[in-house]
């Protein structure tokens, strides 16, 4: 996984989402895609704010389909983050 952040920084998001290293699951929530031989990894991230963004979490997945759950569990994690981030810079 770390191979691949470090790919899709160089490379840019533009070109990490043509070469298909990232897809857009929903508004400002994406899923990086990891393979290493059989092993398929993904993780989930969303952009916080710069050039700030933030991994909600990873699993292992065996179709190409995203599992609801994961994305209802990110986009959890991303409101929440977001909003605890708002509140703080009130302060």
């Amino acid at each position: 996984m770390v191979r691949t952040i470090q790919a899709i920084s160089r490379l840019g998001l533009q070109i990490a989402i043509r070469q298909r290293y990232v897809k857009k699951l929903k508004t400002n929530l994406y899923e990086i895609r990891s393979i290493q031989g059989n092993n398929i990894q993904r993780g989930i991230y969303f952009h916080l704010e710069e050039s700030n963004y933030f991994i909600t979490h990873g699993f292992t997945k065996k179709t190409d389909k995203t599992p609801q759950r994961e994305i209802d569990h990110a986009k959890s994690i991303r409101d929440g983050k977001i909003r605890r981030h708002r509140d703080e810079e009130k302060l």
